[in-house]
């Protein structure tokens, strides 16, 4: 049976132990910490009650999936299991968190670490990241470069990503916390599909978010000769601080692979989550900002909440808010039920059953469809090439 103890880094310099997490031939078991128990954060309260005694389930549980990566960290961490000669299916889920340590994102770590470098690595520039990214997708890397697999190892998602501390111009990869002038960001690169605009689109929709009235993280285009790459300083951090995150998806059991959600129930899970209508306001926003603004790639886990014991649970701030298709040209979140063309009728519904008046969502709405008129000039200034203007404008 493989065992891993589970700490919660609550405050700078304060590690509480969780519990103990175990699997053993599938099965997955966890029990609290007696000390947990007492002090009582609900770091996953509809799936993980804090309550005495061992737990069972059948696949691991959310609040830890979410510590895992998936897409490209996962690409990542197989090529390199791989050169070792190790193959990645006698590699298990709980392999994977001892893997990540003290650094997955959020506020979790994950003890014994397997981690084989602690160091946190200077220079090397993130050109060089980017082509040895690019390497890796398209299967021409003979060996995963160690700060590719510091800085990539981590972060969900299909397209190449790393995350960094960031002075400037500098980065450094490794292990946090990093030097004390370097801050925490994720960036970006491009997958094998995208145009060499496409961190510059998202920077555009960054922009186009905040004036809709999206709370959304500080954000930059980083230029160097292999492209621009977005990037955004991580909101599960704040100076040395963790900040407890844990997905919708993961949240309530969702599987974010299949359109399994409508808005309506969104709502619902913020409000029973949070208690604070202005976090519901804040889902109205960004769902009617995801309709205007043809981000149909709303799936259930780009989505996410976060927990500080003296505020409780809040909404995020918007993530991957960019120009995207969903399946089969749809959201993959419907909006009572409509996936293809949602508008004004669905909005009010789905208001009326949150407890939005329907003044207040007009409003909303107004202010949201005036950011999104102002595509071609967000697009202009973030330096976005003029058919992909043209092209998103017109579905705009």
């Amino acid at each position: 049976m493989k065992r891993l103890a589970v700490r919660y880094h609550r405050a700078p310099g304060q590690v509480i132990p969780v519990g103990e997490l175990a699997e053993d031939r599938g099965s997955y078991f966890f029990e609290f910490d007696e000390f947990f128990i007492t002090q009582g954060s609900p770091l996953s309260p509809f799936k993980l009650p804090v309550v005495p005694g061992l737990q069972t389930f059948q696949q691991l549980p959310g609040v830890f999936d979410d510590a895992l990566p998936d897409g490209w960290g996962r690409l990542l961490m197989d090529r390199f299991l791989r050169q070792r000669g190790t193959s990645p299916a006698a590699f298990t889920e709980l392999d994977r968190l001892a893997w990540m340590g003290k650094s997955a994102l959020g506020a979790l770590s994950f003890h014994p670490s397997s981690r084989e470098s602690d160091e946190v690595v200077k220079g090397g520039g993130l050109g060089r990241l980017a082509r040895e990214a690019q390497a890796v997708l398209e299967g021409d890397a003979a060996v995963v470069l160690p700060e590719l697999l510091q800085a990539g190892g981590s972060p969900g998602g299909a397209r190449p990503k790393v995350l960094a501390g960031v002075c400037g111009d500098d980065l450094v990869t490794g292990p946090e916390p990093y030097p004390g002038e370097y801050d925490p960001w994720m960036i970006k690169f491009f997958a094998r599909t995208d145009s060499p605009d496409t961190g510059a689109v998202e920077a555009a929709y960054a922009l186009m978010a905040r004036a809709a009235g999206i709370s959304f993280p500080e954000h930059r285009l980083f230029e160097v000769r292999e492209g621009r790459f977005f990037g955004v300083r991580r909101f599960d951090r704040e100076g040395l601080q963790r900040i407890h995150m844990h997905s919708l998806g993961n949240l309530i059991g969702a599987n974010f692979r299949l359109p399994c959600l409508d808005y309506q129930d969104i709502h619902k899970v913020v409000r029973l989550l949070t208690g604070n209508m202005a976090e519901v306001r804040k889902v109205y926003r960004l769902m009617v900002f995801n309709v205007l603004a043809h981000n149909r790639d709303d799936h259930v886990k780009n989505f996410a909440f976060l927990y500080k014991p003296e505020e409780g649970w809040r909404l995020a701030p918007g993530f991957d808010l960019t120009f995207a298709e969903g399946p089969g040209g749809e959201h993959t979140t419907s909006v009572c039920g409509e996936g293809r063309a949602p508008g004004q009728e669905q909005f009010r519904r789905v208001a009326a059953g949150a407890g939005i008046g329907a003044t207040e969502a007009a409003q909303i709405e107004v202010e949201v469809l005036a950011a999104v008129k102002r595509w071609p000039s967000f697009a202009r200034d973030c330096g976005v090439l003029k058919p992909t203007i043209n092209r998103i404008g017109k579905i705009l």
